[in-house]
């Protein structure tokens, strides 16, 4: 495993296992595959629904709660100050948790304008010590300048829609200028396109490794965490395999300028969601 150190000191596994569109009472038998196979990071949200299921997995696991990186966020309807303090509480009743690694506001839903009152919420959770480590998703450069401009803390990551043929080079370039990881969600292309894309075949079939292994070397190459899904217990396993090769840096390129700014989830400007 690699890890990564936020700027707060904190380490954290670079790849996690996500949990999303996964229902809670397979959320259980996934994550504990997971677990078994030598993930470590497991990355879920209030609004997936299986904070019971993950903390199930982790409760029955034999892994010592302080080698595990758990992650967890608020939703759009918890966000404000007093909200956002209940929210996490009641994320942690569902885990059964002492404590989260890692707290993130999952959208700025700029619309409503909370979210400068949300992450003040998340700054009284890690200076009372309830949190490792805080930070957000999905926000834009606007949004994350607000954020430092108005609040005292600076995120440890943003997490945010990237693959292939979103590369999101702009967020990248300015979350790496102020210590911000950009962790990818949906890493492989939702619906699965870029896994068939025939230069992506090319380098893999060089590798000897699948075209899922090959994208997930590109952004842990990139500097990028990386928290694939998958309920299938094989790609599981195949997914977490990625450390014993590398990428050229001709091939890094060749990957790279894929890039179509294609994005298959929401723009974050314009999700306000509630």
């Amino acid at each position: 495993m690699n890890f990564v150190t936020l700027n707060n000191g904190l380490k954290m596994p670079q790849l996690g296992f996500g949990v999303w569109q996964v229902p809670d009472d397979q959320a259980a038998v996934a994550v504990a595959k997971a677990l078994e196979v030598g993930y470590r990071s497991i990355d879920t949200a209030m609004i997936y629904e299986n904070e019971k299921g993950v903390g199930k997995a982790i409760h029955e696991s034999s892994i010592p709660r302080e080698e595990l990186f758990i992650t967890t966020k608020v939703w759009n309807t918890d966000q404000g100050f007093d909200n956002s303090i209940t929210a996490y509480e009641k994320s942690l009743e569902r885990l059964g948790l002492d404590y989260v690694d890692l707290y993130l506001i999952h959208w700025p839903t700029p619309q409503y304008d909370q979210y400068v009152e949300t992450y003040k919420a998340l700054e009284k959770l890690y200076r009372d010590g309830r949190v490792k480590a805080i930070g957000v998703c999905n926000f834009n450069q606007n949004h994350l300048e607000q954020i430092i401009n108005e609040c005292e803390i600076t995120p440890v990551l943003n997490q945010v829609e990237c693959h292939p043929y979103l590369s999101q080079k702009d967020i990248k370039d300015f979350c790496h200028s102020h210590n911000i990881y950009v962790e990818a969600w949906s890493p492989l292309d939702q619906g699965g396109e870029a896994l068939e894309d025939p230069v992506i075949k090319r380098i893999a079939a060089a590798h000897e490794k699948t075209t899922a292994q090959t994208i997930l070397r590109w952004h842990l190459q990139n500097n990028t965490i990386v928290i694939p899904k998958s309920v299938t217990p094989s790609r599981i396993e195949e997914n977490f395999n990625v450390f014993d090769f590398e990428l050229s840096q001709k091939e890094m390129e060749e990957i790279h300028n894929l890039n179509r700014n294609r994005r298959k989830g929401p723009e974050p400007n314009d999700f306000n969601i509630r």
